[in-house]
């Protein structure tokens, strides 16, 4: 009997060590997210000019994914609004994805007072966040690119404006 137990410990052992090495090494070896099909994605605007945002390259860039009936997003909008006024000056764009009818994004805009692009996307442009952490294609998603075009932060959620301000400040 305790042979077959020291086994079993033994074998359970050598599967936790071995489960432990492999998420390690997940963990060490991964790669940043690419962002360049966001960088060449390109979507209408308001106005229905197609607008690249590869135009924003050398800027930090925060491209918030967000609709009009999602409570959670139009909470974390208006320090967008409040960000891009303190810091766009400095070097900071923030460009919104909005998935939604045009006619409610621009409703809303004018409400808002938003200072920043709002682009019209689909359910395809959400797909293009997928590989940056989005797998779910929930919202709000906000993807923050250093001035070099890689992505420095991913939040799916809501993003606190202590946290927007201390991840933008740190980059700019």
């Amino acid at each position: 009997m305790t042979r077959r137990l020291r086994h079993w410990a033994l074998l359970g052992a050598a599967g936790a060590v071995a489960l432990a090495a492999g998420l390690g090494f997940a963990l060490w070896n991964r790669t940043p997210p690419d962002a360049s099909a966001l960088l060449a994605l390109s979507l209408p605007d308001t106005n229905g000019t197609s607008q690249s945002l590869g135009q924003w390259r050398g800027k930090v860039l925060v491209v918030n994914y967000w609709a009009t009936w999602c409570g959670p997003c139009r909470e974390e909008m208006p320090e967008f609004v409040r960000a891009q006024r303190d810091l766009g000056p400095k070097g900071l764009q923030i460009v919104g994805i909005a998935i939604d009818q045009p006619a409610k994004v621009i409703e809303f805009a004018k409400e808002l007072g938003l200072n920043y692009p709002a682009l019209i996307g689909s359910y395809d442009a959400v797909d293009i966040a997928k590989p940056l952490g989005n797998r779910l294609a929930a919202l709000p998603f906000t993807v923050v690119l250093d001035r070099t075009g890689q992505v420095a932060h991913t939040q799916l959620g809501p993003l606190k404006p202590e946290q927007l301000r201390t991840i933008v400040n740190a980059l700019l």
